[in-house]
């Protein structure tokens, strides 16, 4: 048992450096082992029926390719929902259940080992926040109660919470710490209504609600799922009520949570709320230096140095460019990465960024980043939560692509050409003299090499 799970863990080590940071988290993380079945195939239970879908349709290739690179040949998969899961579980006894263990044990394998705070570069960008988080593992339900920490994808929010975990379950483990992403805790409620049965719901309550530490990942998730908020709300008051730490992460402030309901609102801005920034220069080859040192990569400053200059805002994307130069490497029986290696590992990673963009990949990005439809994108809403979303994605078609701007308009329902040109500046306005729209356009960037890659 323990050989398979440590082997599936390196599956999803892979698989994180080859997906984009917000796949990876709503779907692939997620995934638990449930079984492996004759040797040969890997039973893996998803958190729903469309996270199951998602993985099929999307990311199937890869997650075959990093099976057959840690298992090896002959080793398959196959991916259950909620439903199909319970009815295997029914059916197949399962010896040594590591799922099962871990729920009884909750502090127990729910932090990855690798986010400590020993381990998280502190620069400039992010110094408060990591001193925010410090205290409150320290001191949890003591200080700052909740912590609200919002930035960019792949800025080192999950680490933080992790840390956080590692922390508390190191130095004070009698304490109960339950770690969830805002689609699990959505699909756990979801369940707890479907079966009908009072006691699921009475389960369900007391496992988000007999908790010390309540920590809820991407809690921007949580637009538009107005029972979700509901259920939310009740349970956040029954911690805060009885001094329970509550630790929230978001892409975004409060405020900025499309139809959050403003008594929601309003208590994640009770405790405090603390942004992580894009790192700068500096912070960046610190992060890779640290990176390669964890990792045993032998790696020449100047590549550090490169790598730190092409990506400027995602980590997670910067640790898996800085990885594929080093295996590059290996394949070519070199002892220590050099640029040459670099610029060769990565020319078509950073020369095709831009060049398989089009105008539907970009549309797709910033609905999926702002959770609305295309649909809703594309057509005559005028409201706050459709109409900004729609003008940045118009910038960024105008921006990255060479297209007329009257081409433009058609993508959004046939717009003249005027509308697209006040959109366009407005935003690119907004991007020179607003951080957060700054941010915001950098977030979304950073999703396009997943969605290029689909």
């Amino acid at each position: 048992m323990d050989e398979y799970v440590k082997n599936w863990e390196a599956v999803l080590n892979k698989l994180e450096m080859m997906v984009s940071a917000v796949s990876f988290d709503l779907w692939i993380k997620p995934l638990e082992l449930l079984e492996f079945k004759n040797g040969s195939t890997l039973v893996l239970g998803a958190s729903s029926t469309t996270a199951k879908n998602q993985i099929l349709k999307n990311h199937a290739d890869k997650l075959s390719e990093c099976i057959l690179d840690v298992f090896g040949e002959g080793v398959g998969y196959e991916i259950l929902d909620q439903n199909e899961k319970q009815e295997y579980l029914k059916d197949t006894v399962v010896v040594e259940p590591a799922v099962e263990a871990r729920e009884e044990h909750p502090n127990k394998g729910m932090f990855n080992s690798k986010y400590t705070f020993d381990n998280f570069v502190v620069g400039k960008s992010n110094q408060f926040v990591y001193a925010a988080a410090r205290a409150v593992a320290e001191h949890p339900g003591q200080k700052f109660n909740p912590l609200f920490i919002y930035g960019g994808v792949g800025l080192g929010k999950t680490h933080l919470l992790h840390a956080i975990g590692n922390y508390i379950h190191e130095h004070m483990p009698d304490l109960k710490i339950m770690y969830a992403t805002c689609e699990k805790f959505t699909n756990d409620y979801i369940e707890s209504l479907r079966s009908n049965k009072e006691n699921e719901t009475i389960e369900f309550r007391e496992k988000y609600r007999n908790l010390d530490v309540l920590m809820i990942d991407d809690i921007q998730f949580i637009s538009n799922k107005t029972s979700t908020q509901e259920e939310f709300f009740h349970t956040f008051n029954e911690l805060y009520q009885n001094n329970k730490q509550i630790i929230i992460s978001s892409d975004r402030p409060p405020k900025e949570i499309a139809t959050l309901e403003e008594r929601l609102s309003s208590r994640f801005t009770c405790g405090l709320i603390q942004d992580i920034q894009s790192p700068d220069f500096e912070t960046r080859v610190a992060i890779l230096r640290k990176k390669s040192q964890q990792e045993r990569y032998l790696i020449d400053d100047e590549v550090i140095e490169f790598i730190a200059e092409k990506v400027d805002t995602n980590i997670r994307e910067m640790e898996g460019l800085l990885a594929k130069v080093y295996f590059f490497a290996t394949l070519l029986g070199k002892k220590i990465a050099g640029i040459e290696e670099a610029k060769e590992a990565l020319k078509e990673t950073i020369e095709k960024k831009k060049e398989d963009l089009n105008p539907n990949i970009i549309i797709e990005c910033v609905c999926d980043y702002f959770n609305i439809s295309k649909a809703d994108i594309v057509g005559k809403k005028k409201s706050k939560e459709i109409v900004e979303p729609r003008m940045i994605a118009i910038y960024l078609i105008s921006e990255l692509i060479d297209i007329p701007l009257i081409s433009i308009g058609k993508y959004f329902g046939g717009r003249d050409h005027t509308t697209i040109i006040h959109a366009r500046d407005k935003i690119t306005d907004q991007v020179k003299n607003n951080i957060r729209m700054a941010n915001t356009v950098k977030d979304i960037e950073n999703m396009f090499s997943g969605y290029v890659n689909k």
